[in-house]
């Protein structure tokens, strides 16, 4: 990030820096196409009623106001003001309802845009940052294999990551029924309260939260413990979790004729089925994982986060989940399933632990040089035909000593200087200098090809040349 940047929370990319932000956000959009997702752009701000939606985040939303009302803004309720976005999920909830009549349902949609969340801005985390969503809408019901499909796609969009030196990536998935059954089944009643402490397990350690949920939450010991209990159940596969759940719900006296077992039930089903399939498709890229509580309001069945192999300490990079209640029109529900990634986030890894870089800032191959002002056209003219074959051309800002526009192009890591040839000399041909190597040959701008690697503007990991 650009040293000196002010305003914490708020990420300024250096040009290399960008190149890397850039070619991830080109990757993930092809990946998502190649699925069938469909592009669409939501605009930033929201109103309040709206982004109350999601229920705990209600604390984090910039609300905006216009400098004449600044002082008056306690007038207003927040539900009734306008406020930026502070993830993709609540616009592109509103925006399926207000264009239902023009989309073609199951809508599958990818956006990738800015959001601010006013959280306390920390490594890898900021205020102002770039998501990348996928998700499908339903109309008034979504079939349950789009539940595997999702974490399917950002695991396959993630393993193409994997060429910018992104470690390996695991899907960890639960059901909120099935955590709820078993949170009513030990006799407990504020379930949303349970799952917002789970939620916190990773970040606070099992004592802090086996605390909160006897002290916020309303369970005694050994119901925390309990809690604790479901969240360690791991299982690779749908029989192994099934064994697993019902040795526990035996264990707490949870009967399998209650109604909170029938509750749980649905969502183990649905989870089996989930790692049972992923399994089928790509193998071990989705484990059941019974402490991921996603503690959000609107989540009504699956939900998801996923790790990274080795990164430990960057917690999850990409989260989601099934909502059936978020959207809705008179007694129309459009119920959906979908994953996020924090786009910043994972560029700044890249960046800063993995020690991606761009191979050279601009994108430009060549550099046309200019003898002198007076034949600044010529060289504008060589740069057009080569644009004209997709060749990406700059030309030197001056007509500065040769030296000085080598120096430059070099600076940019623009692999090839053109030097056009003298047009008072009829037997004069233009010529390229790879000044990477330091060969210069004749060369013609209606035919001339770079060699296809120094070409191109990539992305490389630290010690890697190209």
């Amino acid at each position: 990030m650009a040293k000196g940047a002010s305003i914490s929370g708020f990420p300024e990319w250096l040009p290399s820096e960008r190149v890397v932000e850039q070619r991830v956000i080109d990757t993930l959009r092809r990946v998502f196409e190649l699925n069938g997702f469909i592009g669409i752009e939501t605009r930033a701000v929201e109103q309040g009623s709206s982004l109350l939606k999601k229920g705990e985040t209600s604390k984090e939303i910039y609300l905006l106001s216009r400098l004449q009302e600044v002082g008056q803004e306690n007038d207003t309720p927040v539900e009734d003001r306008l406020g930026l976005h502070f993830d993709l999920t609540v616009p592109l909830s509103r925006y399926v309802v207000e264009h239902s009549g023009d989309l073609a349902f199951p809508f599958k949609r990818w956006q990738i845009q800015k959001v601010w969340r006013g959280e306390r801005p920390q490594e890898g985390r900021f205020r102002e940052f770039v998501q990348a969503d996928i998700d499908v809408v339903g109309n008034g019901e979504l079939p349950e294999h789009y539940e595997v499909e999702l974490p399917l796609v950002m695991v396959s969009a993630l393993e193409r990551l994997r060429e910018f030196g992104l470690p390996k990536a695991t899907v960890h998935a639960n059901n909120r029924k099935l955590s709820e059954g078993f949170y009513r089944g030990l006799g407990l009643s504020d379930v949303e309260g349970v799952l917002r402490e789970i939620d916190k397990l990773d970040k606070i350690g099992a004592d802090e939260v086996a605390r909160l949920l006897v002290g916020e939450c309303g369970a005694d010991e050994a119901q925390a413990a309990a809690c604790l209990e479901l969240a360690e159940l791991t299982a690779a596969d749908g029989a192994e979790l099934a064994e697993r759940f019902d040795a526990l719900c035996a264990k707490h006296g949870i009967a399998k004729e209650s109604d909170a077992y029938a509750l749980a039930r649905q969502g183990l089903d649905t989870l089996a089925m989930i790692v049972d399939e992923a399994a089928r498709i790509r193998p071990g890229s989705v484990i059941a994982d019974l402490k991921i509580a996603r503690g959000l309001d609107y989540y009504t069945g699956s939900v998801y986060e996923t790790f990274l192999d080795g990164a430990a300490s960057l917690g999850s990079i990409c989260s989601g989940g099934r909502y059936d209640n978020l959207a809705s029109q008179g007694n129309r529900k459009y119920p959906g399933v979908g994953l996020s990634i924090g786009l910043s986030r994972l560029v700044s890894y890249m960046l800063h632990t993995v020690g991606a870089h761009a191979s050279r800032v601009s994108p430009a191959a060549v550099l046309v040089a200019v003898w002198n002002e007076a034949d600044r056209a010529d060289s504008n003219a060589i740069a057009n035909e080569l644009r004209a074959r997709g060749i990406a051309a700059d030309v030197a800002p001056t007509a500065a000593k040769l030296g000085k526009q080598i120096k430059y192009a070099d600076k940019l890591g623009i692999p090839y200087v053109w030097f056009p040839a003298d047009r008072s000399d009829p037997t004069a041909v233009d010529e390229v200098k790879n000044i990477v190597t330091g060969e210069q040959t004749p060369a013609d701008a209606k035919s001339w090809e770079p060699d296809t690697v120094v070409a191109r503007q990539t992305v490389e990991l630290q010690g890697e040349q190209e």
